[in-house]
């Protein structure tokens, strides 16, 4: 193998390798076809810890509803859940409303063009203020998001946890001295697009990469190794029961309260088990606790499985009825509740795990095999 070109000693030619390639093989993607500024905020927050396919899918339909920010500050709070139901995060879809809000109020509907004024504002760091100004506003600041960290790394064979203080600083000059001046949109893009394509984490595809005589991971056999980091954190396991409660045709759900964990979402009571206790006896003590319904006939609707954080839940569904027939609820843990007809469930945002028991139900009843 020829020996590898020092990248920081060839900028110039790196740049004109990234930039040409970016040209011809990026990936259309919506917010690509004119970068308005709010178009790259919402992409932005949408791409946080998401698959950029799914970001699309999402980020179209939002436009959609939302074609500009005064419409996000309009709308109802529910309305803005419901869109973002399945990206997770909902604080994230809390702070667009809010900053739409603020936006219109204090900034005419316009994202500014201000790092200052940008970081002033509900969920905008230090990520997220860089790349509006250099994707939107094609102001010259570096971007470095996981893509650029795992490509920096392999381009320098950085052998040091990638999360230090020392090898962040590092990476922040890199990029600083990378920059391509008056191309920052292109350039802090191409690095990223490399990165998420090319320069993959597990199965980069170096025999094709058009940075490989840059690569001195490459070079020394270490590019599987790189990014090095740390010790990930233990999984913490948590097991959860929830009562489907379905009396006189109509589905019992409440709304979280705001400043709770899904704040604002809505759901079927139910909660954690307690040491000895079986997920139907959860489910029904549950409901007691939060309502103060009394509920029999439980039955199994399955049980599902998500991962939020460093958590992973196992969720516990069952349907059941009510001991005596439709009450007022004393509500322990919630806001407001609905009885609703189970197709209507569909129009109320969920928090995962009982999204997924949503959809099983309106399954269920359109097999016709719920009462």
């Amino acid at each position: 193998m020829r020996q590898s070109v020092d990248p920081l000693k060839n900028i110039s030619a790196l740049q004109d390798a990234l930039l040409t390639w970016f040209t011809v093989s990026q990936r259309t993607l919506p917010w690509r076809q004119d970068y308005h500024p709010y178009h790259v905020w919402i992409s932005e927050i949408m791409g946080q810890q998401t698959q950029m396919e799914r970001v699309a899918d999402y980020f179209s339909r939002w436009i959609e509803q939302f074609p500009a920010v005064s419409d996000v500050a309009t709308a109802d709070e529910q309305q803005i859940l419901k869109a973002w139901e399945g990206l997770g995060y909902y604080s994230r879809a809390r702070n667009i409303y809010r900053t739409a809000k603020i936006l219109v109020e204090k900034h005419d509907s316009r994202i500014p063009a201000n790092h200052d004024q940008l970081l002033a504002l509900p969920g905008i760091g230090p990520y997220t203020a860089a790349a509006i100004l250099s994707i939107a506003y094609n102001q010259d600041i570096p971007l470095i998001d996981a893509n650029v960290e795992r490509l920096f790394t392999r381009l320098l064979d950085i052998s040091e946890p990638v999360k230090s203080a020392r090898i962040q600083a590092m990476l922040r000059k890199t990029a600083q001295s990378l920059l391509a001046c008056g191309k920052a949109r292109m350039f802090n893009q191409a690095l990223m697009e490399c990165g998420a394509l090319i320069c993959k984490p597990g199965k980069p595809d170096c025999p094709s990469c058009f940075l490989a005589e840059y690569c001195l991971a490459r070079q020394h056999g270490t590019v599987l190794l790189r990014p090095v980091r740390a010790q990930s954190a233990k999984r913490i396991d948590i097991v959860m029961a929830c009562a489907v409660i379905i009396d006189q045709g109509l589905c019992y759900i409440q709304q979280r309260m705001p400043d709770d964990v899904w704040g604002s979402l809505w759901e079927f009571p139910g909660g954690r088990l307690k040491n000895n206790e079986t997920p139907e006896q959860a489910a029904i003590r549950e409901v007691k606790e939060e309502t103060e319904f009394e509920v029999e006939n439980l039955q199994p609707l399955g049980f599902v499985v998500h991962h939020y954080t460093k958590y992973r839940v196992t969720l516990h569904g069952f349907t059941c009825s009510l001991s005596r027939n439709h009450a007022v609820p004393a509500l322990h843990a919630a806001v407001q509740y609905r009885w609703l007809q189970l197709p209507e469930l569909v129009d109320f945002p969920f928090p995962a795990g009982h999204r997924q028991l949503v959809k099983r139900l309106v399954g269920r009843l359109e097999a016709g095999l719920t009462s």
